[in-house]
C-alpha cells in the first residue's frame, strides 16, 4: 500500500524535521503537515520541506479555531482526496516512532483500522511518571467501560486506516475538537463496522516542546463516551 501520513503541528519546530526524516525513510510514505498557524515557525520549515522532497511532503495550513480535531478533520478529509491506500495518524513530537509505520500498514491487510497500541502487551511508555501511566490507564477503562469498545489503547492517537473505511466516516460532524476526536473517531469506526485491529508500539514521552494537554481537553475527554453513547448506543458489535 502507499500510505499519506496525516501530521497535525503547532509548535513543533524542534521536532519536524526529524520525524519527516523518519517517515520518508520509508519508501511507500508521504507526508501531509497539517500546521495550526504555529507561532514559532513550524509552518516555514514545512514549506522548505515540501519544497526539498519532490512532492513527498505537502503542507496545509489552517486558519480559524485550532485544536486537534479540527486539524485533523480538515487534514484527513484532503488525505481521502488524495487516494492514498492507507491514511496514518501520528503525533509530530517524536513520541511516535516512524519505525513502526511498517507494521500498522501491513496489518490493514487484515483490518480497517489499526491502532499502535501501548497496552497491548502490559505497558509500553518510556519517560512517563507514575500519575501520568495511571491517568492515562484509568481513561482507557473508562472509554471501555462507558462505551463498549474493547480496543486495549482508546487514546493512542497512532493509527492507521483504510482509505475506504476512513471515508465512510462523518467527519464533518465530529464534534470533539482536542484529544477526545480520538476516542469519538473510534466509536464511530466500530458503529460502522470496522475491522478494527491492533500492534505493540513503544511510546516515548517528548523530550522537546510542550504537551498541549489542557484542563479543558481533560473535560471534554470525560463527556465525550458519554455523549456518543446517549445519542447512539453502547458498542455491540465484534473489534474485528
Amino acid at each position: 500500500m502507499n500510505a499519506l501520513v496525516v501530521l497535525p503541528t503547532y509548535n513543533e519546530r524542534p521536532n519536524l524535521e526529524r520525524v519527516a526524516a523518519g517517515i520518508l525513510a520509508h519508501d511507500f510514505a508521504s507526508l501531509l503537515v497539517v500546521d495550526d498557524q504555529s507561532p514559532d515557525g513550524t509552518g516555514a520549515i514545512a514549506d522548505a520541506l515540501a519544497e526539498q522532497t519532490n512532492g513527498r511532503v505537502r503542507v496545509l495550513h489552517r486558519t480559524g479555531a485550532r485544536g486537534l480535531g479540527l486539524a485533523y478533520v480538515d487534514g484527513l478529509t484532503h488525505a481521502i482526496a488524495s487516494g492514498a491506500d492507507a491514511i496514518i495518524q501520528m503525533d509530530a513530537d517524536l513520541s511516535h516512532d516512524p519505525k513502526y509505520l511498517p507494521d500498522l500498514v501491513g496489518a490493514l491487510d487484515q483490518h480497517d483500522l489499526v491502532i499502535g497500541s501501548r497496552y497491548l502487551h502490559g505497558v509500553s511508555v518510556v519517560n512517563w511518571p507514575l500519575h501520568r501511566i495511571a491517568l492515562s490507564a484509568f481513561a482507557n477503562r473508562y472509554i471501555r467501560t462507558v462505551t463498549g469498545l474493547s480496543t486495549h489503547d482508546c487514546t493512542s492517537g497512532f493509527r492507521a486506516w483504510r482509505r475506504d473505511a476512513l471515508a465512510r466516516q462523518p467527519l464533518h460532524a465530529v464534534r470533539a475538537g482536542g484529544y477526545a476526536f480520538l476516542t469519538e473517531m473510534l466509536y464511530g469506526a466500530a458503529k460502522t463496522g470496522c475491522r478494527i485491529g491492533e500492534v505493540p508500539i513503544v511510546f516515548v514521552e517528548r523530550q522537546e516542546g510542550y504537551s498541549k494537554v489542557s484542563s479543558r481537553v481533560l473535560g471534554e475527554s470525560l463527556v465525550t463516551p458519554w455523549r456518543l453513547v446517549l445519542s447512539r448506543g453502547r458498542v455491540t458489535s465484534p473489534r474485528g
